[in-house]
Order: structure tokens, then C-alpha cells, then sequence
């Protein structure tokens, strides 16, 4: 229940749909995107014969699964990254993709190599063929950590000389080669947070190389210069304490825009659930819109005077139903003795029932619970006559009978209709079918009943 009917992998942003099935929200857009009367696909693998108007996909047809977003928001789950033990819940994973150490991700100097993540500032130390840089004191090609040690050893000896151009990255000076508008900066060192620490760090290794190294030289020389060296190391550390402070700013900046995304989420999920119980409502108009529609159709074919013409349309569909028993018997609308009497209907088994099954067309009388049962005479007494119409008004097919008073089927209904009663070989399939008449003209025949209200 968790998987995309579309793309069969977790769901994300779920919606379900009214036959009951769930997308991801980006799935569904586009299968809407790419076609103009798109069917469920889920409904067509369970039932590709039996597909309702509820299979139909449209956008207002969805609405946000918020029952199922939260389960899966809260699903175990661990990192599959070869290498990475990293294990919790789902909400939390989308944030360890972007900071898992052992992912593949390409350089972004544009040489075309996918490192891990943890390997990155290697990388650009000594294997990123695009990571060179023109150093300003030597005017020659270096690799990129060379020349930032070098321009870095420059500002320690030179406060004044500025660390960063306006329109670059302020972890330039480590290996971040990014440029920008300032908008497109702050949103960079918003989501680069991870590979500016492991630059920083890489940096700080390279640089407390070098230093370690000038120390041991500084013993061999003048203390002078060692004084020298002490104090270019004290401003080594105020830099590294500066940039200490920009990366607690970045973490609180960081914490506040996941603050105001949970609030957007909530906020998200509120108006999702005032979708679904709009889309509710629609659903319970629309039924009721279906029952006015219903009434009103059956007020307008409804007859008052006992006498009834029932209009059979696909006829050879309806029979190969009847015979495969996927239809058993068809009832027709129902119709009246008169304005307050009493309330039947005919019911027609086109490849027969009982005695006629598979022979005959049984045609019987259904007597039906009306509303005003309680004033009318029991049981039913009124002669009931059948006719099957021959179209060119040559041979009608006529049978009649009166009931019998002592058959449950006149009797005052308990329910909503009685046991019909009828002739199971009102007519031979093979006359049916005969060319020599014209029961069945353009695919359609017409049942007659009339019953004697005198």
C-alpha cells in the first residue's frame, strides 16, 4: 500500500484517487500531463472488463493521503550507499542523502569525476585537473590548495588585503569555486553546508601541515623569527575563529529555514484535509444530484393506467449476456394501476428461466411495494395480458393470465417486490430470431403489459 500505482516505488506526496488507489502527486501530474482521458492503471490489471466512471483520473478526483504520508513518514529505513551504516525514518532520510559521506557526487569544477562525498576535498587537492588556480605572487599554474596556502600566507602577513571577491563564495579562499548573484550565494551556502565543513577541514589539515613544518624550521633559526612565526600563528587562529562563527551562523540559519518548512508542512497538510473533505462533500452532492436524476427519470417514464410499453434496446448483447449468465433477468421501470394503485413491474429472462431456460423467453409480473398499499384491495385480482410487438404490425405475440389469490406473489409485499409470477415459454428463442417476423428490428424489441383495472 505504500508503492506508486504509476512508478511502483515509494509513495511521495500520496494521493488517492476515487476507485481507491494512490499516486505520487509528480506521477499523476504527469499521466494527466500526457493524456486527456487517462485511466487507472491499477484498475485496468484487476478488471480491464469491468471499468467504472471511477477509474476515470482527473485532477479534482484526487486528494492528499495524509493517513498514508504519515506512515510512510515514519517507516524504518537505512542508507543502501555501499560503505554508510546510516539507519532511521524516512522524514529524516532526504536530509541524510544530502550529507551522507559515502555518496557518489560529480566534481563541481566540471572534470568530469564522480568522488564520495568525503573524498571531494581530496580530489580537488590533487586529482581536479579544473582546480588550478593563477597565483598571484608567482604568476604560475598551481593546484588549488597550493595556491590557497600560499594567498592565505599573504593575508596573514597582509590583514588589510580583502579575503574574498564580492561576487564569489566566501569558502573560496578553501576550494569552493561557486559564483553569483548575492541571492544565488546565500542560497548556496545554505545547501553546501556539508562540502564547505570538508573543505574547511581539508584545508585546515593542509595549512596545519605547512605550519608544523615552518615551526620545526623556526628553531633552527633567529628567535626573531620564531617571534615572528608566533604571531602570524595567533592571527591563524583568529581566522579560524572567524570562520568558526560563520559556520555556527550557517547551522542556525540552517535550523531555522527546517523550523518554517515543518510549519509550511503543517500548513500543507491542514489544506490537504480541507481538500478531502471538500472533495467529500462534491462526492455526497453528486450522489444526491444522481437520486433527483433517478426520480426525475423514472417520474417521466412512469405509467398511471395499467398499461405499460417497455422499449428493449441491445437486444443481441443483453441475450449473449443471458446466456453466459452474466445478466440473469432484466426488470423493467416500474408502473401503476392507476395515480394511488398498486405498483408492479415486468421482469424478461431473454434465454429463459426455469422450464424455458435456454429454449424460451420467460416474461413475468412483479408485484411491488407501493405507497399505498394500505388502502388497496388484497390480494391482486386484476388480469395481467402480455404481448411481444411484431414491428410490422403483422403477428403479435399475446398471453394473459389471471392470478392466482392464493400465490404469495398477489399477496400485500412485506418487501420490496414479490415473487414474480409469469409465463416461463411465453416465446420460442428460434421465432424470436426468425427472419419471417419482426420482434427484433435495429436491434430492439417491445414489451407490452395491460392490466384490466375494471
Amino acid at each position: 500500500k505504500y508503492l506508486c500505482s504509476n512508478c511502483s516505488n515509494i509513495l511521495k506526496k500520496a494521493l488517492q484517487t476515487l476507485c481507491g488507489h494512490r499516486y505520487c502527486s509528480a506521477c499523476l501530474a504527469w499521466i494527466l500531463r500526457n493524456s486527456k482521458n487517462a485511466i487507472c492503471q491499477k484498475c485496468k490489471e484487476e478488471d480491464p472488463n469491468n471499468l467504472s466512471e471511477e477509474s476515470l483520473l482527473a485532477e479534482e478526483r484526487a486528494f492528499g493521503d495524509a493517513a498514508i504520508n504519515k506512515e510512510i513518514s515514519e517507516l524504518k529505513v537505512h542508507c543502501v550507499t555501499l560503505g554508510c551504516s546510516w539507519s532511521g525514518i524516512m522524514r529524516d532520510f532526504e536530509e541524510h542523502q544530502s550529507l551522507c559521506e559515502f555518496a557518489l557526487i560529480p566534481c563541481h569544477t566540471g572534470c568530469g569525476h564522480v568522488v564520495m562525498r568525503k573524498n571531494l576535498a581530496d580530489h580537488l587537492e590533487t586529482g581536479c585537473a579544473n582546480n588550478v588556480s593563477l597565483c598571484q605572487q608567482c604568476q604560475r599554474s598551481l593546484p588549488g590548495a597550493a595556491c590557497q596556502v600560499r594567498t592565505l600566507l599573504l593575508q596573514i602577513s597582509n590583514p588589510s588585503t580583502p579575503s574574498a571577491k564580492e561576487d564569489g563564495c566566501r569558502f573560496s579562499e578553501v576550494g569552493c569555486s561557486f559564483r553569483g548573484s548575492k541571492e544565488e550565494l546565500k542560497e548556496h551556502e545554505k545547501s553546501a553546508v556539508g562540502a564547505h565543513m570538508l573543505l574547511l577541514l581539508q584545508h585546515m589539515r593542509q595549512l596545519k601541515g605547512t605550519l608544523c613544518s615552518a615551526a620545526k624550521a623556526a628553531r633552527a633559526v633567529t628567535p626573531q623569527a620564531e617571534l615572528n612565526l608566533e604571531n602570524k600563528l595567533h592571527v591563524f587562529e583568529n581566522i579560524v575563529a572567524v570562520l568558526n562563527k560563520e559556520v555556527e551562523s550557517s547551522n542556525m540559519e540552517i535550523m531555522a529555514f527546517r523550523r518554517q518548512s515543518e510549519l509550511d508542512q503543517n500548513i500543507i497538510r491542514g489544506l490537504e484535509l480541507k481538500i478531502a473533505e471538500l472533495h467529500r462533500c462534491l462526492t455526497q452532492k453528486d450522489v444526491g444530484l444522481s437520486s433527483l436524476h433517478k426520480s426525475l427519470l423514472f417520474s417521466e417514464q412512469a405509467s398511471y393506467d395499467g398499461i405499460f410499453l417497455w422499449k428493449i434496446t441491445d437486444v443481441g448483447r443483453k441475450l449473449q449476456d443471458s446466456v453466459t449468465g452474466r445478466t440473469v433477468g432484466l426488470y423493467s421501470p416500474a408502473f401503476y394501476t392507476a395515480k394511488y394503485g398498486y405498483k408492479v413491474c415486468l421482469r424478461v429472462y431473454l434465454n429463459g428461466d426455469g422450464t424455458g431456460k435456454g429454449t424460451h423467453m420467460s416474461l413475468f409480473f412483479v408485484v411491488m411495494k407501493g405507497d399505498y398499499d394500505a388502502l388497496l384491495p388484497w390480494p391482486f385480482r386484476h388480469k395481467v395480458t402480455f404481448m411481444l410487438l411484431d414491428q410490422n404490425n403483422r403477428e403479435h405475440v399475446i398471453d394473459a393470465f389471471r392470478p392466482d389469490l392464493t400465490s404469495a406473489s398477489f399477496q400485500r409485499p412485506l418487501h420490496d417486490m414479490n415473487v414474480a409470477s409469469g409465463c416461463p415459454l411465453f416465446l420460442p428463442l428460434a421465432k424470436l430470431q426468425s427472419p419471417r417476423h419482426a420482434y427484433v428490428k435495429e436491434d430492439t424489441l417491445f414489451l407490452k403489459c395491460i392490466i384490466e383495472t375494471n
